[in-house]
């Protein structure tokens, strides 16, 4: 499968098969640069409910849309969700938020939306150890370089693709991803937005992957 990241929380993955998922799509303008996905799509999920990660209307293609928790099977694709907060107060401040689980072409996928604190062991179990995990790192409205990266030892996570940080086409008053990497081995700089992984090709030790905004 390959991923692509479009920019701010926002992905595509495309299955062996060509099938194509696009994960909290954005809407431009003020702090974000990035121009929006208006590309077709088979699957839509959308994490929360803010103008960052639910334009679901410039998709094309008549895509399924999903956002509920509720485990669905959609051309093959089996995904959940685990209901979260974009806080650290049981949603007081922004609300819920649920991340996202897929298996696709035999690979556990996690995409953790805005995430705005460290799951539990209950959620944690939910999601199960993880093959490739999507996760903000810049703070501020969702989990920090730290939390993050604690997150990422708790499920295992093989792969790590940072997202939600600042750059050059997302101005939100948050941490870039140096934060992140800052004393990590393993940590690839990928000079492109999109990089494909296969079942049975993943590092054993965890793997950091940068990717550049496609958008």
């Amino acid at each position: 499968m390959k991923i692509k990241w479009l920019g701010v929380a926002s992905f595509l993955m495309t299955t062996e098969s060509g099938i194509r998922i696009i994960l909290d799509p954005y809407k431009s303008g003020g702090p974000i640069k990035s121009a929006e996905y208006t590309g077709p799509a088979d699957i839509v999920t959308v994490s929360h409910e803010h103008g960052d990660h639910n334009n679901t209307a410039v998709i094309q293609g008549n895509p399924v849309i999903v956002k509920s928790v509720n485990p669905v099977d959609v051309k093959g694709i089996k995904i959940y969700g685990v209901a979260a907060y974009h806080d650290e107060v049981q949603g007081k401040k922004r609300g819920r938020n649920t991340v996202f689980c897929f298996d696709i072409d035999g690979l556990h996928l996690c995409h953790c939306g805005d995430l705005g604190h460290m799951l539990n062991d209950e959620q944690i179990k939910q999601i199960g150890p993880v093959d490739i995990l999507l996760t903000p790192v810049g703070g501020l409205w969702a989990i920090d370089a730290a939390t993050a990266w604690e997150l990422a030892q708790k499920l295992h996570a093989k792969i790590v693709i940072p997202m939600h940080f600042h750059d050059e086409r997302c101005d939100f008053p948050v941490a870039g991803v140096d934060e992140f990497l800052k004393g990590k081995k393993n940590v690839q700089l990928v000079n492109s937005s999109e990089i494909e992984f296969k079942k049975g090709k993943l590092p054993a030790e965890t793997q950091i992957i940068v990717l550049k905004p496609a958008l």
